[in-house]
């Protein structure tokens, strides 16, 4: 049961990102406000969730991972609870800042329990993680319109809840790792050396990097999707909703393919050739978009980008907490925010050079997998350095 629950403690993120968004014009009609006012909140959790981590990561490091997730699980299922019971635009905001803050106490452990269990095989098991989590963002905005047609946006945010409190019973029962006890390998070092040794540790930058630019060009979909369907394609909802799970499913794909030959290639490698077809495939959607072809190249091109997207994001995270035995909390937090606070920028960046077509949607996206290549081009002519200290 342990990887199937690592992967429902940090599917909480996609699903208080995703499970709403049917229900953001009612939100609007219910507290008398425009869409734009309420779609900001998906960048406040964004930026909640990215500073939550900032915390909580040395935290973990200086007094274990269970304490945390504890908090992270009960804080959850309280804000949730009170998100449904808002009243007004101002609260509701507030209160997903802080649902998203404390919700990453919660997840910012769970890639140091994945390689306390699978070690060398860390982008194995993360592929693992992945590959479950997956079904969050698939499932979330079907489970949401299916709460919208018997409900209200309340039951969404209750529901939340209700998943929380049961994953956290769950938790107190199950989660008992070899690390809890140990008080021997948890870190010694300041909140700020921390962050320190995770910076200063060779090798780490531009992997850091490559992961950092993967969630920004996965950001760019997220964000830019819904609008680029209906809005530029002009295709209705269902259709939507079918083209957006083939993504997911394409990601989810790419997840098995990256646990059944990661051990055998290497982390490295695998993330090479994926940012190679990533780029080809960016290459080839914005080459459509620029010559207005039909939305079935689109779709052609999307499919192996959010393929490339996902082993390359895997594995770049992989690279890195492998440099590390004790700061495992502390480099997923640098992860975890720099790919947030990052994610919570594709959205004003896709406004501002929003020109009524998928081009701009299309060239931020080739831009960042081939910052990528560039990253890893560097990484290459740098001497190897020790995985582990």
């Amino acid at each position: 049961m342990l990887i199937p629950m690592l992967a429902a403690i940090v599917a909480i993120t996609p699903l208080a990102i995703d499970m709403y968004l049917p229900a953001m014009s009612v939100l609007a009609l219910g507290f008398d406000t425009d869409v734009t006012t309420v779609q900001q909140s998906l960048s406040i959790y964004l930026a909640g969730y990215a500073l939550g981590m900032l915390v909580f990561g040395p935290l973990a490091d200086k007094i274990g991972r269970r304490p945390l997730v504890i908090f992270g699980l009960l804080g959850f299922t309280l804000i949730s609870l009170l998100i449904s019971l808002s009243t007004s635009i101002e609260q509701f905001l507030v209160l997903r800042f802080a649902q998203a803050l404390i919700g990453a106490a919660a997840t910012v452990v769970v890639p140091g329990y994945i390689k306390e269990i699978y070690g060398q095989n860390t982008a194995k098991g993360m592929s693992y993680v992945s590959l479950i989590m997956m079904l969050a963002p698939l499932l979330a905005p079907t489970l949401g319109s299916l709460i919208m047609e018997v409900g209200d946006w309340h039951m969404i945010f209750l529901s939340q809840s209700c998943y929380a409190i049961t994953l956290l019973a769950l938790i107190l029962f199950k989660l008992k790792m070899p690390s809890d006890k140990d008080l021997g390998g948890r870190s010694q070092k300041s909140f700020l050396g921390g962050y320190y040794t995770v910076f200063a540790r060779s090798g780490v930058k531009l992997n850091l990097s490559s992961g950092v630019l993967t969630s920004f060009a996965f950001f760019c979909y997220l964000t830019a999707s819904p609008f680029i369907y209906m809005e530029v394609f002009k295709l209705d909802k269902s259709l939507f909703a079918i083209l957006f799970s083939t993504n997911v499913g394409a990601l989810m794909l790419a997840n098995i393919v990256n646990s059944k030959v990661v051990t055998q290639f290497g982390s490295k490698r695998m993330l090479h050739v994926a940012t190679f077809f990533g780029i080809l495939s960016a290459t080839g959607l914005l080459a459509v978009n620029v010559f207005e072809l039909s939305y079935h190249f689109t779709v052609a091109m999307l499919i192996p980008l959010m393929g490339s997207l996902g082993i390359m994001s895997v594995n770049a995270d992989a690279i890195v907490l492998m440099k590390f035995q004790k700061e495992t909390g502390t480099a997923t937090a640098v992860i975890g925010t720099l790919r947030f606070g990052f994610g919570a920028v594709a959205g004003p960046l896709l406004a501002y050079f929003y020109d009524g077509s998928a081009v701009p949607f299309s060239a931020l996206m080739l831009g960042a997998v081939v910052l990528v290549g560039v990253c890893q081009f560097f990484q290459s002519t740098l001497p190897k350095s020790p995985q582990l200290d």
